[in-house]
């Protein structure tokens, strides 16, 4: 297939070369320079631009017939009118906060602690995530999936930075690094042991195979999906 990388950065550098490895094609490389260019060339476009470029891009892309593979965060406050493009067009969308197979089956596993911690009060949970010096966001939009997991089968009302002074909220430490692609945990303490799940990215391959495999997933299809829907998972 035809591929378009928005975004030309150290992700879309990543997914180029494993695009090219499992036999693809990328022929348009969208970034903040880029010239006008024809969208409708390729067969999917793969978003890893920066979050105050991402929604048009995306919007360009469904809007021109083209299915959308986006991993960028930042910018989803758009999202309700991202997915009102997408139905007009009947086109095809996926968003994920992170594309990497295992983050996906991360994001279940924790749910379902959540729920087997529901009624165990004597335990407090936060969460904690690690990145690159270079990331934009904080907390990154993988810690907020995980945490939206968690306020669905708990008493937390919300998520926030922390520290945080009030017992209804759920903490999110966010703390960058130099070199450290992502790591995240969550934390389940009480006075007696502590409970940790924790992902470590060791590099970005992960990331960037993962939204190969959704963008090869995708073709053909109709409708706003998520990486559940590509691993049959949920």
């Amino acid at each position: 297939m035809k591929i378009a990388l928005l975004g030309y950065g150290k992700m879309g550098k990543v997914i180029e070369k494993i695009a090219v490895s499992r036999g693809h094609e990328v022929t348009l490389k969208i970034d903040k320079d880029t010239p006008p260019y024809d969208i409708t060339t390729v067969d999917v476009a793969i978003n890893f631009s920066t979050p105050d470029s991402a929604v048009e891009n995306i919007r360009i892309a469904l809007e021109n017939g083209i299915p959308v593979i986006s991993g960028t965060t930042g910018w989803l406050s758009e999202m309700e009118a991202i997915k009102e493009v997408c139905s007009a067009r009947n086109g095809a969308f996926i968003y994920a906060s992170n594309f990497s197979l295992g983050v996906n089956i991360f994001f279940e596993l924790n749910k379902h602690l959540a729920k087997m911690m529901k009624n165990l009060t004597d335990y407090s949970v936060d969460l904690e995530e690690i990145h690159h010096t270079q990331k934009q966001d904080a907390p990154s939009g993988t810690a907020i999936t995980l945490a939206e997991g968690i306020l669905e089968n708990t008493a937390y009302d919300s998520w926030e930075l922390a520290p945080v002074k009030d017992a209804s909220k759920l903490a999110i430490t966010a703390k960058r690094i130099d070199a450290v692609p992502g790591t995240h945990t969550v934390n389940y303490d009480s006075e007696v042991d502590n409970i940790s799940l924790t992902h470590t990215a060791h590099n970005r391959e992960g990331f960037g195979l993962g939204a190969v495999v959704a963008a090869e997933w995708i073709l053909g299809k109709t409708g706003v999906f998520t990486m559940n829907d590509v691993l049959n998972i949920g």
